[in-house]
């Protein structure tokens, strides 16, 4: 494992609370000798996560699409900042570059690319650890109403064990460099067709 993507809010929030944990995930990934690939600006949660990787002699590559250069404001303090044409290319390349996902708190954009990655997971697009980092109780509605929508049939338990919760950052990542991402049955018939 060497690179993870961090999918995080363009604005900071209220308080310090994510900020603060953003600058703990950077120590915890600088610790463990692992890169950071998030969005690519430099304002809100993703600059200071970002910031404090490179502070910290950390790898960070940004990917941000030329049409959101100038509103996410485009971080040109990087290892190294990819421009693409299109948010399906930036998650993409996201994607392809990471060898794990983390998220923070964020608004729609980071719902929307956790719950892509998620799903590309539970069909077996890829076998890579994926985990929210839950700071200050930010996301226990939606762990509630994950584990409502396996009460309720309408999400699978394994499906729903893809996505590994902690509130610390150091933990969160030694799960994910000490246990594999669940095998799924679709990981389990591939594999038998080779």
């Amino acid at each position: 494992m060497k690179k993870i993507c961090v999918y995080c809010g363009s604005s900071s929030g209220n308080g310090d609370a994510y900020i603060a944990a953003a600058e703990t995930l950077a120590d915890a990934l600088v610790e463990r000798g692992l890169g950071l690939v998030y969005g690519g600006a430099s304002v809100g949660i993703m600059g200071a996560l970002a910031n404090a990787v490179m502070k910290r002699g950390g790898e960070v590559i940004g990917i941000m699409p030329q049409a959101l250069m100038q509103r996410e404001i485009g971080n040109d303090h990087l290892t190294e900042l990819q421009v693409v044409d299109s948010m399906h290319e930036r998650k993409a390349a996201m994607a392809d570059q990471s060898d794990g996902f983390i998220a923070l708190p964020g608004g729609m954009g980071t719902l929307e690319e956790l719950f892509e990655i998620l799903t590309w997971g539970q069909l077996g697009f890829h076998n890579k650890p994926i985990g929210l980092l839950n700071v200050d109780g930010y996301y226990d509605h939606l762990i509630h109403f994950l584990n409502h929508s396996v009460d309720q049939g309408l999400l699978r338990q394994p499906h729903r064990e893809l996505l590994r919760v902690d509130q610390s950052p150091a933990t969160l990542l030694d799960s994910f460099l000490n246990e594999p991402a669940p095998l799924l049955d679709i990981w389990i018939e591939r594999k038998e067709q080779l």
